[in-house]
């Protein structure tokens, strides 16, 4: 089957709108009616249906998404491993949440590769309901993640710990007092949300996100609270931009990293693994 059915699929599936998709896929509406046709004669069931004007996936078009999306991570893995260079041995997936690549991957990706040159990278962010199920597929080599899957055919490490404040901008603060309003609710794995309503009664939130630099950035420009690493806004705190709860639990969460137990790369992920512990563990003794 042409992984472009597929790909066009996707597209629909994602915009809604067979005009959208045709210009995101730079070709006309006709073009992208044929190929979701030419999909639903190959695969004997209706994909998408209308009511309306809402278009929206049928049964079997629920279906083929997981798998959809399955097959072209796995064909765009193939094309890049077909054309690694001489000089380097296997290319690792690597995905984290929104959140652990800003506090930790982003940074500590550049030292992991001066420190294995012979490795190509391939980096994702990626949501935490997908992570499990490409380590599953083993289109994903090595996950750094907060919530470990419990799976048989899984592995993981932990890595470090990560204590969270609570911490807030003037606006949460009326007469030299804490108040915990204009709640930003960053999403720090499920762990996080239990631990956070065992302590801490909330409003519901203005902003919900898994994303640090949203959080931040609308913690600065709108005022609110949030439960963030210090090590993010130090420099807010020494500026008297941001206060800490003091008050407040301290909430502390794992990092852990995930691996298949039958991947092909394990002694690569064994080796990256130690290089992400050593880069946190340098980072740690510079604080």
């Amino acid at each position: 089957m042409d992984t472009e059915l597929l790909r066009t699929f996707l597209e629909v599936q994602k915009t809604r709108h067979f005009g959208k998709a045709a210009e995101n896929l730079y070709l006309t509406q006709s073009a992208v009616s044929a190929r979701i046709r030419q999909l639903e004669v190959h695969l004997g069931v209706p994909l998408f249906s209308r009511h309306r004007h809402n278009l929206k996936l049928t049964p079997g078009g629920e279906r083929l998404l997981p798998h959809a999306e399955a097959v072209l991570t796995a064909w765009e893995r193939a094309k890049q491993v077909a054309v690694i260079n001489e000089t380097q041995q296997a290319q690792i997936a690597i995905g984290a949440t929104p959140n652990i690549w800003d506090i930790l991957l982003h940074e500590s990706i550049n030292q992991v590769f001066g420190s294995t040159p012979s490795l190509a990278i391939r980096a994702e962010s990626l949501s935490t309901e997908i992570i499990p199920r490409r380590l599953l597929e083993r289109s994903l080599d090595l996950a750094i993640i907060l919530d470990p899957p419990k799976v048989d055919e899984l592995s993981y490490e932990m890595l470090a710990s990560l204590e969270l404040m609570l911490v807030g901008n003037k606006v949460a603060y009326q007469d030299g007092n804490p108040q915990i309003n204009r709640w930003i609710m960053m999403d720090w794995g499920v762990r996080f949300g239990i631990e956070l309503s065992k302590q801490l009664t909330n409003p519901p939130p203005i902003l919900h996100t898994n994303n640090t630099r949203i959080a931040l950035d609308f913690l600065l420009t709108s005022g609110g609270c949030v439960y963030l690493p210090i090590s993010l806004v130090s420099q807010h705190i020494e500026s008297g931009a941001i206060k800490v709860f003091k008050n407040a639990p301290v909430i502390t969460r794992h990092i852990y990293a995930a691996w298949h137990l039958s991947s092909d790369y394990l002694e690569q992920i064994e080796q990256l693994t130690k290089q992400i512990k050593r880069y946190i563990c340098a980072s740690e003794t510079k604080k």
